[in-house]
């Protein structure tokens, strides 16, 4: 397994949205949730929480598709449909990037998984912490610096 370069750049399957990261992530995850399933067409989607100021998009206009409510926003590239990042209306201190979209995953393992409820009965992953729903929002904390602290 490789280390994390940063900056780090990445883009969605046809190249017209381009993304770079210059920040450590704050947590690495897998989420078994059903609506991720079938927006990756996969068991899961796999994602890098980047604080704000160390994302950005460097190249083309991402569009929202995925659930379009009024809290999570799904950002796709408009062309070939790639979902790319989400971030949650109100909060402003991460961004969440799929890790796939990265050219460079030799780094990424999930420290945790969430919903595991909803998994697939045959998927295992090596994810450190598995929650069947979400993780309390006071467990965050020690979650980030578990993780930050083993790199």
């Amino acid at each position: 397994m490789s280390t994390l370069e940063l900056p780090s750049e990445g883009g969605c399957r046809c190249g017209q949205v381009r993304l770079k990261i210059s920040a450590k992530p704050l947590l690495t995850m897998a989420c078994h949730c059903t609506g991720c399933q079938r927006m990756t067409a996969g068991p899961y989607s796999l994602s890098a929480a980047i604080p704000t100021q160390g994302f950005e998009v460097t190249e083309g206009e991402p569009v929202i598709g995925g659930l379009h409510g009024d809290v999570i926003h799904h950002y796709f590239c408009p062309h070939c449909m790639s979902w790319m990042f989400t971030k949650l209306d109100g909060v402003d201190w991460f961004v969440n990037v799929r890790a796939t979209m990265l050219d460079d995953t030799g780094w990424f393992t999930p420290f945790v998984e969430t919903w595991t409820s909803e998994k697939l009965p045959w998927v295992t992953t090596p994810a450190k912490h598995s929650y069947a729903a979400l993780p309390a929002m006071e467990d965050y904390e020690g979650l980030i610096g578990e993780y930050m602290g083993q790199r």
